[in-house]
């Protein structure tokens, strides 16, 4: 008998931390995440509460709640955070749905947009106020935007890269035509409007007073001739001071609110202004009649312009390079208070219990941000002498989104709860990998598509192509910045701007992490020296003498501000660095997720957020190790392995993970399909599309996404229009044959038939199906062992939307489909009507594809999870070497100990025979257990223990194992 003794990775244990809810203390136990939509809001939610709550659910995890762009279905382009989005349902369906959740004991966290809001036109009253205003609007502080850009003629003017064509050209075709609205004017443009700044109108107002026929004793020609005064007054737009906005705004609203009022009384002044309006718009086809709208349209504190300007010109900060999204500088006081008041009065008044915080990387100081949030929320917290300093410092229960890399941890400092899940996400799918097989696979890539680079290598060329493209204008206003630091001082005056801006490029593509974390009026930390160091030496070591290595060192010196020796240059070092660490974030994201994950397509299944697709498998060893180190430092992050964000669902990276576990049928099944596939790809220039790259990436996304058990028949269309979905969106982002935006319609086409030829063949169709369906229950066996280990490792477990069945789903949208809860429900009741555990497990084994399986475990664990809360969250966790196809550990707090084990390379274990049961392929390896009686939560028996446990014994009903010990 092999019996491997229990090593303890975990030596003590770190007590929760609390937090307040409606006047008692509420700490995250189990979450589920809801996308919510105008198809899926606060009273569908609400009507899934009481499933939820069955399923062992605590707390419900929403998508952003306030007001977002028109018809937006994921809440992250928030145009008013002062409001509940009315799309969403009234306050009153999320007052029933809050109090539909305190009913049940159960929390609410909400997803909380800090980085940016939506600039949909006419949309953000913050940002309409400051396109009317310019650098004088009440809200200008808001947003990042560079008054002072390099093009002189974009001072105090905001670029708007929203025209479809070159400006010249919309504005002759007479696309762009100025209204009225109720006393305010407007320049329109298809579907958007954009304000027009009241000084501007001087000309319109003088044309119309001169076509009224009214004479000049006439008391309605007199109040608008009083009115063209009245805007004659008005402040400069460049008037910074806080009292000549405030002023502004007053005589604004008087001078909207008296014109209103003559229009309604004055026929001849509302026809003089139509005429006006009618003139001032000009006529297509005679260039000279659109002088006047072009110098009206100059006046503005916004310049109109075509949307491929955008990544060289735009000068406001964005979330990534989207134009539609305007970071905010939530570092300003006031911009912080106006943008949390309504969600802290929800928080005091019970409804909110703790936030998820969208992409913080993006945040000037993160650290100052999320004390800001603690220190707010503790005026509506009463002091608490038993809360212990660490609970008194992290009140409010934060979790982040945070992308780490290897290596990197989480700031410690930081007064949050952990991240959003990530890291568990890439080790449970590396956790399922046959490391063995990756030479193999790793040659098989490089002959079917000629691709010989590693992804270090896609990721240093993504990151060129985004920081010379996408984000060319940040990159050109850093370097601007550099140059500017650089001319001040004689050392460093010689420094040309090429040289500058491609050092920059170079440290931009270095960088080995997604940002530092410099804080005003402080050194740099130690981690942050050696990310800067790093990506420093590499950059020198690329650039093969094509630049300078005094400029790396200069770049270096003001980056970890060593070289500022007067207070103006160490705080211009300072904006540098700054606005450096919000950029870096963009680049790391757009260049790997967004670019090298679908150029590099080794395993699809590595290639998810928070992974790394260099890195093939994960040692159980190193998954113990990574879990008790969660448990030490963050043990209430959450634990995913699906989410709104992640490239394919968790059963799909199920699916795919057996493909290292038999790497030779793969090769042959690739072969085939290929042979049977070449009649339906098209020429393509000199050569076929897709390019062997992209058909190598459908051959693994189809199988991923094959639905367990399917027969290749019903519903085909369904997933052959998934698979044209993915794959555009796959070879879009590649920004190879094609992209977002410059598209290759011809390339695009050719993939789109390829798509529907391949899935439209039966004998193609029938192979593929035979063999997903010879990999069907392995690979159910790892989606079964992600699920116990996400439920019970260290952490708080979060299930996405439906994932309680399989997940088979591709990136989003497909990722965001509907969810049918009615099924959910019945398959719920079915397993508590089930008149014995016995029957129960062997009817869901035998129809394994329909998820019940899934849905039974999840269900048993989390409801064990939620009668043993403090085990699993202060609990004691020891690794339990079990050999290389087990990954086994116990849970202990005080007398009470649960144990779980889940199989590891099934395939490999039981040599590719159907894996249930698995009792027998383990022979007579064991695994050390305390001694004592438990019961198995799945089947309800009882087992006893003598200090060991046969892993046939374990195994014998179910493919995973959960075994709570029974009180003395």
């Amino acid at each position: 008998m092999n019996i491997s003794s229990g090593v303890s990775v975990a030596l003590f244990h770190s007590p929760s931390r609390a937090h307040r809810r409606g006047g008692a203390w509420h700490t995250l136990g189990a979450t589920y995440r809801l996308q919510l939509h105008a198809g899926f809001g606060f009273a569908a939610a609400a009507a899934e509460v009481d499933y939820l709550s069955r399923l062992g659910i605590t707390d419900l995890y929403v998508s952003p709640i306030f007001v977002a762009a028109k018809g937006s279905t994921h809440g992250y382009d928030v145009v008013d955070h002062e409001r509940l989005n009315p799309e969403l349902g009234s306050a009153e369906d999320f007052a029933a749905l809050s109090v539909a959740l305190k009913q049940r004991g159960m929390g609410l966290l909400v997803d909380w947009v800090p980085n940016h809001m939506g600039n949909a036109a006419g949309q953000n009253p913050w940002w309409e106020d400051v396109l009317e205003n310019g650098a004088s609007s009440l809200h200008a502080l808001a947003f990042d935007i560079e008054w002072a850009p390099v093009k002189e003629e974009l001072r105090d003017t905001v670029l708007l890269p929203v025209l479809g064509d070159q400006y010249g050209s919309v504005l002759e075709r007479g696309e762009l035509r100025v209204e009225l609205d109720a006393g305010r004017f407007f320049v329109r443009y298809f579907e958007q409007r954009f304000p027009l700044a009241a000084k501007s109108l001087l000309g319109l107002m003088a044309a119309a007073a001169s076509r009224t026929g009214l004479g000049l004793e006439n008391p309605e020609q007199q109040e608008l001739e009083s009115l063209q005064l009245l805007l004659a007054h008005l402040p400069d737009r460049r008037a910074r001071t806080e009292a000549d906005a405030q002023q502004a705004a007053r005589q604004k609203s008087v001078f909207q609110r008296r014109l209103r009022a003559l229009f309604q009384s004055s026929p001849e002044i509302w026809r003089a202004f139509d005429a006006a309006l009618a003139e001032l718009n000009g006529v297509p086809g005679e260039s000279s009649s659109f002088d006047a709208l072009d110098r009206l349209l100059s006046e503005q504190n916004y310049r109109l312009a075509s949307w491929r300007v955008a990544s060289q010109e735009i000068n406001y900060r964005r979330f990534f390079d989207i134009n539609s999204l305007v970071a905010l500088r939530m570092e300003e006081p006031g911009v912080f208070d106006r943008a949390h008041r309504v969600l802290f009065q929800m928080i005091a008044a019970g409804q909110v219990q703790g936030l998820r915080l969208d992409h913080t990387d993006g945040l000037y100081d993160p650290l100052a941000y999320f004390e800001s949030l603690q220190s707010r929320f503790k005026l509506s917290v009463p002091p608490d002498a038993s809360r212990s300093p660490e609970d008194a410092a992290r009140p409010l229960p934060i979790l982040v989104e945070k992308i780490l890399e290897p290596h990197e941890k989480l700031p410690p400092q930081w007064p949050v709860d952990g991240t959003t899940g990530y890291e568990l996400t890439a080790a449970l799918i590396n956790l399922s990998v046959d490391q063995a097989a990756e030479a193999q696979l790793t040659q098989l890539y490089r002959d079917f598509t000629g691709d010989e680079r590693t992804f270090a290598a896609h990721v240093y060329e993504s990151k060129r192509r985004i920081v010379m493209d996408s984000l060319a204008s940040e990159v050109n206003m850093l370097a601007r910045q550099l140059e500017r630091i650089a001319g001040a001082n004689r050392h460093w005056r010689d420094f040309t701007l090429i040289s500058l801006t491609r050092g920059l490029i170079e440290v931009l593509a270095a960088f080995p992490v997604y940002r530092t974390y410099l804080r005003p009026n402080a050194p740099p930390g130690e981690d942050d020296v050696k990310n800067v160091t790093l990506a420093v030496r590499l950059a020198r070591l690329r650039s093969a003498g094509a630049v300078d290595a005094s400029v790396f060192e200069f770049i270096s010196g003001v980056l970890l501000q060593k070289s500022g020796t007067t207070p103006l240059e160490r705080r211009a070092h300072e904006r540098f660095a700054f606005r450096f660490q919000q950029l870096t974030g963009p680049v790391m994201a757009k260049s790997v997720e967004d670019t090298a994950f679908y150029r590099y397509q080794r395993l699809i299944a590595l290639n998810e957020v928070g992974g790394n697709p260099g890195q093939f498998g994960l040692s159980i060893e190193r998954f113990h190790a990574e879990s008790a180190e969660r448990w030490r430092s963050w043990p209430l992050s959450l634990l995913a392995t699906s989410t709104h964000d992640t490239k394919r669902g968790e059963d799909a990276a199920a699916m795919l993970a057996i493909l290292t576990e038999v790497p030779d049928e793969w090769a042959s099944a690739v072969a085939r399909w290929a042979s049977w596939a070449e009649k339906y790809k098209s020429p393509h220039g000199e050569a076929r599309a897709p390019t062997a790259r992209d058909e190598y990436m459908f051959y693994q996304a189809l199988v991923g996404a094959w639905p367990f058990g399917w027969d290749g028949e019903q519903g085909r269309e369904e997933l052959t229009l998934r698979m044209q979905a993915f794959m555009q969106k796959a070879t879009h982002e590649a920004k190879q044959e094609t992209s977002w935006i410059a598209p290759d319609e011809v390339y695009d086409g050719a993939v789109g038939e390829f798509v529907k030829g391949t899935l439209g063949d039966t004998a193609l169709r029938q192979d593929v199906r035979a063999f997903c369906t010879r990999l069907g229950t392995f690979a159910a066996t790892n989606g079964l062992a992600k699920a116990l280990l996400r439920v019970c490792s260290p952490g708080i477990p979060d299930t996405y939307q439906g994932a309680e069945l399989w997940n088979q789903s591709l990136v989003d949208p497909d990722n965001r489909r509907p969810v049918d809860y009615e099924r959910r429900r019945a398959l719920l009741d079915e397993i508590a009507r089930a008149p014995s555990r016995a029957l129960l497990i062997e009817r869901l084994l035998r129809t394994w594809a329909d998820g019940a399986i899934k849905l039974f475990v999840i269900q048993v664990a989390l409801q064990l999870r939620k009668e043993l809360s403090e085990l699993f969250r202060q609990g004691d966790y020891v690794a339990r070497p079990a050999g290389e196809h087990a990954v086994a550990f116990t849970r202990t707090l005080g007398d009470r100990t649960v144990f779980i084990a889940v199989p590891r390379l099934a395939w490999r274990l039981t040599r590719g025979e159907r894996p249930w049961p698995l009792g027998d392929a383990w022979g007579e390896q064991a695994v050390a257990l305390p001694k004592g009686l438990y019961r198995n939560a799945f089947t309800e028996a009882r087992v006893e223990s003598n200090g060991s446990l046969r892993l046939s014994e374990a195994f014998a009903a179910l493919p995973v194992v959960l075994l709570v010990s029974e009180r003395a």
